[in-house]
């Protein structure tokens, strides 16, 4: 029997844009009372409960999540679609676990979307589960043989096998599909081409694909590439003015911050070899890690509430009381544990976080007891490699859109680091990735007598520590497999469509040691 509403539909429309109010100003506290609010004046309103349990999550708080999903999935009619969304919003919060779940409920329901056995069957390839994988995949296009998504992770399953003639068969009907319903697949379908045919040399069809996507794209990044500008200017501003003699005083400031924290920023740009780097560590019993969370990026916008949106980052760090930033360092480590979903004890902690670049300022501030760990990679590669990425469009992956702007997020992003590097008084070691590569024990005992932890014979292991845990980062199926040296002097394969940006990485490559 369905439960009755308690409150007049004006009302709880009230209340719930009040509550989404309350969200954007990061007003947790006020925003979860209300929602709460709601779901008991409408307890049959299992949209209110799905909204819960996704915000719980965003929170790291999992346990509500997860009775906030189940309880919507109770008070639904339609289970197959409520499910399905359960899973959603768990893969969403980068709770795959979880996800799996749900999933797997939801393919057992009536009426069940062919969507929803892809959905499960990419959860299934993060967890290695390939053959499962496919068996799903197939029940789709038994459904719907026509179905998208299902041709598209049919095709990436066929190449992660090594059948790449048979994955490109699968792709071509897809991608000369007109239906503006797939127009997101197709995007996606291109870039996988892109790395299908990379994989066979055939350079030139792979660089058309990776160009077909970015064109696909283009038109929707209008917006924000319109206002990218002002990240660049933030990225200035702490360049040139946030000086050696401020990071000095914050530094020396950590004798307030006391009880010193166990903890090392890996940073880098992306596509450098932090996620290799990471797992190596993580195979260390005195080391945990933290892969792209966005915890310390929530950490500094709390410390920036009630600032204007252009507020500079010097104005904001230096404004910090002392007693906002003991809450911060508490807050930050609060939402670790509760991401890991176990303590983290006394022992290292290491956050894996390229986008974390842009922030060292706001890291030595808030944790001046704080290592860092900067992975470096030929720029060339680097940007040839991020940009056949098939990254989600937001604020700065627009800026990927062209081989152009890829080579200027890099000069601006490590721009940042160049300029910080020498100011600083916190330890900071840079890796090169070629060297892992080459030498992964030396690399590794080195990084590990930087860190101040033991030598242990264990991370020249890191694939098989990978293989028994979920790895969030995009280069999950990589970091599984033994170091090995083909991506080294991979740029070359696209010199002619690099050489007109290169003069703008030339010092980069030069500082670095890549000439």
């Amino acid at each position: 029997m369905k439960r009755q509403r308690l409150v007049s539909e004006g009302s709880l429309s009230r209340m719930l844009q009040t509550a989404a109010g309350c969200w954007g100003r990061q007003d947790y506290e006020q925003y979860f009372e209300l929602m709460e609010r709601a779901s008991r004046l409408d307890p049959a309103n299992y949209r209110i409960v799905l909204d819960l349990g996704l915000a719980y999550g965003m929170r790291y708080d999992y346990p509500a999540a997860e009775r906030c999903l189940d309880k919507a999935v109770r008070v639904a009619p339609h289970k197959a679609e409520v499910l399905t969304m359960a899973g959603t919003h768990c893969r969403n919060f980068s709770r795959y676990e979880m996800a799996r779940g749900y999933f797997e409920r939801a393919i057992e329901q009536p009426g069940v979307a062919p969507d929803t056995f892809v959905k499960l069957a990419e959860i299934y390839e993060r967890f290695r589960l390939l053959e499962e994988a496919a068996k799903l995949v197939d029940r789709a296009l038994q459904l719907d043989r026509d179905c998208v998504l299902a041709l598209l992770v049919r095709a990436r399953l066929d190449r992660l096998a090594g059948r790449l003639e048979e994955a490109e068969r699968l792709l071509r009907p897809l991608l000369a599909q007109t239906d503006p319903n797939t127009w997101s697949t197709r995007i996606r379908g291109w870039y996988e081409l892109g790395t299908i045919l990379d994989r066979q040399g055939r350079y030139d069809e792979a660089m058309a694909a990776f160009l077909k996507a970015k064109e696909m794209l283009r038109p929707n990044a209008a917006s924000y590439l319109a206002s990218h500008e002002s990240v660049h200017v933030h990225l200035r501003e702490a360049a040139d003015n946030i000086s050696a003699d401020v990071l000095r005083r914050w530094f020396d400031f950590g004798e307030e911050l006391q009880p010193a924290r166990r903890l090392a920023l890996l940073c880098g740009h992306p596509r450098s070899g932090t996620t290799l780097l990471e797992q190596v560590l993580d195979s260390h019993p005195d080391i945990i890690s933290a892969e792209e969370t966005s915890i310390f990026f929530e950490t500094y916008l709390a410390l920036k509430r009630g600032f204007p949106d252009n507020a500079l980052m010097h104005s904001v760090l230096e404004s910090a009381s002392l007693g906002s930033l003991r809450q911060s360092r508490e807050n930050y480590f609060r939402c670790m544990e509760s991401f890991q979903a176990k303590p983290i004890g006394e022992r290292l902690l290491i956050d894996k976080n390229p986008s974390l670049t842009t922030l060292v300022p706001a890291v030595i501030r808030l944790f001046p007891e704080a290592k860092f760990l900067v992975a470096l990679r030929d720029p060339r590669d680097v940007c040839l490699s991020f940009f056949m990425q098939p990254l989600p469009l937001n604020l700065t992956s627009s800026s990927y859109l062209s081989l152009e702007g890829t080579v200027g997020e890099y000069a601006a992003l490590i721009g940042v680091w160049r300029a910080m590097a020498p100011r600083m008084r916190n330890p900071y070691l840079e890796v090169r990735y070629e060297d892992m590569v080459e030498d992964l024990e030396s690399v590794s005992r080195r990084v590990l007598e930087f860190l101040g932890v033991t030598w242990d014979a264990r991370v020249l292991r890191f694939d098989e520590h990978a293989r028994k845990k979920l790895v969030r980062s995009p280069t999950y199926a990589d970091v599984t497999k033994p170091v090995f040296k083909g991506a080294v002097g991979r740029w070359r394969n696209y010199q002619k469509y690099l050489e007109p940006w290169l003069p703008r990485l030339e010092p980069f490559v030069k500082t670095f040691g890549y000439e």
